[in-house]
């Protein structure tokens, strides 16, 4: 029988038998970089030879940024207090109170709900693993529905094993099951890294528990965890809500808002933007639900997971891959909800400064690898017919837009921006249009940097409580950091996503790296 959704367990050109497929598949894999290279050598090159046509679409571009930044940030300052609320709210009598609020049809009572908790591990210190499964067992959800799983590598050596038994022994009989794994290492087909060892994990908790206890699948939620990832005290008991009144629960994902702050005050400045900005990012995105995709630990039906044979084993971005799946196996029904509810994890902090710089730029390369999933969902939208021509536009463009402006915009404003003056003295002198060119960018700009107190005012509020060792003056340098935003931008997110791009481009694919976990205070 002819297996007509092979599409969807494709990972790069190389995974396709047919010679014409390959060369599409590889085509739209060398889009993405393609189109950023583009747009930035078309810049630097109507720069050169139209310099006033280049400063008019420079100032509409600026003006069009300024007025983007203003839009997010009304959805940033409602997404903050949507979820400041949500914390508040009592949802374990939310959820007894659902009969009278009526369930899906399909499933069943709430108390009959499991969680399955997959945490993929490799080398992370053991009082992070220990801090994030304690706040799994502090959680106020039934620990009889909780199915915890610790993914380790089998690659992580006598040290993981050792960490493994100590997690056993602390922790086993704190929920219904607990199970420690060990991912064999060189399986054919797999990139060593989050995504297979999840999978792993996943398969031995339905061989072992699962399916032996002859659970419903429906009646389980999945929620994929970082390993340095602290769950919120009622975060299961919302996500059991949300699961329950969602339209078709089987059918959807469900997305918290993460926030990089477990370590936030040993950060560097930089390091510290990087994280807010990338907390603000996800808040934002909590209020485009429509275009929502999943991002790092998330939920979702255990039955979607199985109805795509689990996720895939060989690519990098696999928190949002998992999404394309669902929406091509199940052509184009299904969604992701946000549940505007926190969970924290680290940002990214290393023993010196060199060192957080070179893993905040290589963490955002894996981020920006993400772009490996255009080529897999343009292919995808070209063999599933029955996807509604509007969703695949809507997703399409959203995805592909963010990818380009994430490359690209950053360099253009406070780069290439200043070009057609330098470009075009030669020829027109004194040109007045030209000569206002830097005063024109540089007012709209700083228009746009008054947004920041927006920014430094949410940032201290999210800030978890100050340790002793920090004195008042801190809080000085969290505002002044703040002020590194166009650095940051160029060099730690533009520069990243431009190699990520590129290397998908040329055909020089990456592996998964994962996130060195550091605590100055472990």
């Amino acid at each position: 029988m002819e297996n007509n959704d092979y599409y969807l367990n494709i990972s790069r050109y190389s995974d396709l038998e047919e010679k014409k497929e390959r060369i599409v598949y590889r085509l739209l894999e060398m889009f993405p970089g393609f189109l950023s290279w583009t747009i930035l050598l078309l810049a630097l090159g109507i720069s050169y030879f139209f310099p006033f046509l280049a400063a008019g679409l420079i100032i509409a571009f600026v003006f069009y940024w300024f007025l983007r930044t203003i839009y997010f940030l009304f959805y940033l300052m409602n997404g903050f207090q949507i979820m400041k609320k949500n914390e508040k709210r009592d949802w374990l009598k939310a959820l007894e109170s659902l009969p009278q609020e009526g369930y899906s049809i399909s499933l069943p009572h709430w108390s009959e709900i499991y969680h399955l908790v997959i945490i993929p591990t490799y080398k992370e210190p053991e009082r992070i693993l220990k801090n994030t499964l304690s706040s799994i067992a502090n959680n106020n959800y039934p620990a009889e529905k909780m199915i915890v799983v610790l993914a380790f590598e089998e690659r992580g050596g006598q040290e993981s094993q050792r960490i493994a038994a100590s997690m056993a022994e602390e922790f086993q009989g704190k929920f219904f099951k607990f199970l420690i794994t060990f991912h064999p290492a060189n399986l054919p087909g797999e990139i060593a890294g989050k995504s297979s060892n999840e999978a792993w994990g996943t398969r031995m908790a339905k061989e072992r528990v699962i399916d032996l206890l002859r659970i419903p699948y429906q009646n389980i939620i999945l929620t994929s965890l970082d390993s340095d990832t602290i769950i919120y005290p009622q975060y299961f008991t919302c996500l059991t809500h949300s699961y329950l009144t969602a339209k078709s629960p089987t059918r959807t994902s469900f997305q918290p808002v993460p926030l990089y702050i477990n370590n936030i005050w040993e950060a560097t400045p930089i390091s510290r933007v990087f994280a807010f900005s990338s907390t603000f990012w996800h808040t934002i995105n909590q209020e485009r639900s429509e275009k929502l995709i999943t991002f790092s630990s998330h939920s979702m039906s255990f039955q979607a997971l199985v109805d795509i044979n689990f996720k895939q084993t060989n690519v990098v971005s696999e928190d949002s891959r998992v999404f394309w799946q669902c929406f091509l196996k199940f052509d184009g029904d299904y969604r992701v909800v946000p549940l505007y509810y926190p969970v924290s994890m680290d940002a990214n902090v290393a023993p010196s400064f060199i060192q957080t710089a070179i893993n905040v730029y290589k963490q955002t390369r894996r981020w920006a690898y993400g772009a490996e999933n255009i080529p897999y969902f343009l292919f995808g939208f070209r063999k599933n017919k029955k996807i509604p021509l509007s969703k695949k536009i809507i997703f399409g463009f959203e995805v592909i837009e963010g990818q380009l402006t994430w490359a690209t915009a950053p360099i253009l404003i406070y780069f290439l921006g200043w070009l057609p003056v330098f470009f075009g003295q030669a020829e027109f002198g004194d040109a007045v249009f030209l000569h206002n060119l830097p005063i024109i960018l540089s007012r709209v700009l700083t228009l746009s940097m008054l947004s920041l107190i927006v920014l430094i005012y949410l940032s201290i509020l999210l800030l978890p409580p100050r340790p002793p060792r920090y004195g008042r003056s801190k809080f000085l340098i969290l505002i002044i950091q703040w002020f590194l935003v166009p650095l940051t931008m160029i060099f730690f997110s533009a520069l990243p996503a431009l190699e990520a791009q590129t290397r998908l481009m040329l055909g020089k694919y990456m592996g998964f790296w994962p996130t060195p976990k550091f605590r100055k205070n472990d």
